[in-house]
C-alpha cells in the first residue's frame, strides 16, 4: 500500500493555499462538532441529515439538491477524514495555485457535486447514504496529474520511503479507482463518486486554468 507524504512541486502564483486550508478546517470541524469525533450515533444522523441518498433523488427536494454539496463535508470515522485529507493538503496546493482561489473552491465544489451525480446514476435505488470528500478530491487527483504529471512525490510503501514521479503514483491510484468499480463488492466505498470525481476534474481543468498555465508540464521538480 502506497501513502504519499510529500510532493516536490513550488507553486507559481500565490504565497499560501487559503482556500485548501479552510477546507480542510471545515472538514475537521464538521468531523469533530456535527458528528461528535466519529461517534456511531452522530455520523449516521448526519449521514441521513446530509449525505447523498441516492433514491432521494426520484422525488428530489431542496435538501436533496443540497446534499450534492453536504455530503461532501461528513466523514465515516478518524481514518476516513485523515486520508481525504492527506491527499487535500499533498495536491490541492498546486491545484489551487493553477487555478487561483475561488475558481479552485468552485472547481472542488463541481468535483464533489459531479461524484455524488455519478454515483447517484450507478446505483439510483441505493438507500445507503454517501460521505466523504473523496468526489472532490478525485477531481483534484485528476487535475493534478493533468497540470504536474512530472513532480516527484515522497511515498510510503510499507515502511520504505520512495520518490517516484506523480504520474506513476497518481496513475495507478486512478486505474486503481476503475477496478474497484467493476467489482462486486457492494456499497461500503462510493467508487463511482471518485470516478465521477475524477471526470470532473480532468474536464473542468481544461477550462478553469489560469491563462498560461500549461498542461502536462515537464518541468523537473527540485
Amino acid at each position: 500500500m502506497f501513502i504519499p507524504l510529500y510532493d516536490h512541486n513550488p507553486r507559481a502564483h500565490i504565497r499560501r493555499q487559503y482556500v485548501t486550508w479552510a477546507l480542510i478546517a471545515l472538514n475537521v470541524a464538521v468531523f469533530w462538532v456535527v458528528e461528535a469525533g466519529g461517534a456511531a450515533r452522530a455520523v449516521n444522523a448526519a449521514a441521513v441529515a446530509h449525505g447523498a441518498v441516492p433514491i432521494l433523488f426520484t422525488a428530489p427536494t431542496a435538501e436533496t439538491y443540497a446534499s450534492l454539496v453536504t455530503y461532501a463535508f461528513l466523514h465515516g470515522d478518524f481514518w476516513h477524514l485523515a486520508g481525504n485529507m492527506l491527499f487535500l493538503w499533498i495536491f490541492g496546493d498546486n491545484v489551487e495555485d493553477s487555478l487561483g482561489h475561488l475558481r479552485y473552491l468552485i472547481f472542488y465544489l463541481l468535483c464533489a457535486a459531479a461524484g455524488a451525480l455519478v454515483h447517484v446514476l450507478m446505483l439510483p435505488q441505493s438507500n445507503v447514504p454517501v460521505i466523504g470528500a473523496s468526489g472532490a478530491v478525485a477531481g483534484i487527483v485528476a487535475a493534478y496529474l493533468m497540470l504536474h504529471p512530472h513532480a516527484r512525490i515522497w511515498v510510503l510503501l510499507g515502511r520504505i520511503p520512495l520518490r517516484v514521479p506523480a504520474y506513476w503514483f497518481l496513475g495507478a491510484w486512478a486505474v486503481f479507482q476503475i477496478y474497484m468499480v467493476l467489482q462486486p463488492v457492494g456499497e461500503t466505498v462510493a467508487w463511482w463518486s471518485h470516478i465521477g470525481g475524477m471526470a470532473a476534474g480532468a474536464m473542468l481543468v481544461l477550462v478553469m486554468r489560469r491563462p498560461g498555465v500549461r498542461l502536462f508540464a515537464r518541468r523537473p521538480s527540485p
